[in-house]
């Protein structure tokens, strides 16, 4: 037992070198994020920068970004500066949508008195943020970082938004705790979606991979607390409220109600004698 104790080190050594691929530095990914949306939303970190000193951030983020990067390109010509170009260019489409979102928290919910306390408190507006930055990774096809970057936003919030997913804007998540959006899936504009909402397939399976199977979700939909969505091939038409705990696997006309009615009892106290 001590030898194989003492030679243990040496042999994960070789065993992980050949089992594991390059993969993005989990801590790196971490930081980079932070990093990103601290300088995106200074209130954040509330250290007054100058222009030159957020310049020169801009410029380190960049570096880190291709160092976090440069380990996954497996073509023979690297083509990591490309990329990081690509995704650094959607930086300003991402921040408009994104005080977008911020600003249509603070117009819907009444608990909300200021932007700043939207992106200071609010976990579905962060969990937002992540997936925007992460969704621009998935469609740049870089490996496994857009997962990183989006399961770190998911351990922070209990939401859990799939990078794939296509989300559009003005987009509200109230609460959040427990929501699951899947790869496939498919939303709309001013869709509000509230705490244990599940989008999801109807079955897994390790052959579906690449196949539609999650639903679509679209304009200006509702969908309260509880609620289950299904499959690929389940269409929620615009502008349709679903009421909390539905359990949903077939599509449902636009300007739609959906809504369960349990038998609800109530039995007051017995009189004494």
């Amino acid at each position: 037992m001590a030898d194989f104790i003492k030679n243990f080190p040496s042999r994960l050594y070789k065993m992980t070198q050949v089992f594991y691929r390059e993969v993005p530095s989990q801590v790196a990914a971490r930081r980079f994020v932070d990093t990103l949306t601290n300088l995106l939303f200074p209130v954040r970190d509330r250290k007054g920068i100058s222009l030159k000193e957020m310049d020169l951030k801009w410029e380190n983020l960049q570096k880190d970004f291709l160092e976090i990067i440069r380990p996954l390109c497996t073509e023979s010509d690297c083509c990591c500066e490309e990329l990081a170009e690509r995704f650094f260019s959607e930086i300003p489409l991402i921040y408009t949508r994104l005080m977008q979102d911020a600003n249509l928290y603070k117009n819907c919910d009444p608990a909300a008195y200021c932007t700043e306390e939207i992106i200071l408190c609010y976990p579905g507006f962060y969990a937002v943020m992540v997936y925007r930055l992460a969704h621009v990774l998935y469609q740049m096809k870089i490996p496994v970082l857009p997962r990183v970057i989006a399961e770190y936003a998911h351990s922070q919030t209990g939401i859990d938004l799939h990078p794939g997913a296509t989300i559009g804007a003005n987009f509200y998540i109230d609460h959040g705790t427990g929501i699951v959006i899947g790869e496939t899936t498919v939303i709309g504009k001013n869709v509000k979606i509230y705490q244990g909402v599940t989008l999801g397939a109807t079955f897994v399976d390790k052959e579906l991979s690449g196949v539609r199977r999650h639903p679509t979700i679209e304009d200006n939909v509702i969908i309260y607390a509880g609620s289950t969505i299904l499959g690929g091939e389940t269409v929620i038409g615009h502008d349709t409220v679903v009421g909390g705990n539905v359990w949903l696997t077939e599509s449902v006309p636009p300007h739609s109600m959906v809504y369960c009615k349990p038998e609800i009892v109530i039995k007051g106290k017995r009189n004494k004698r």
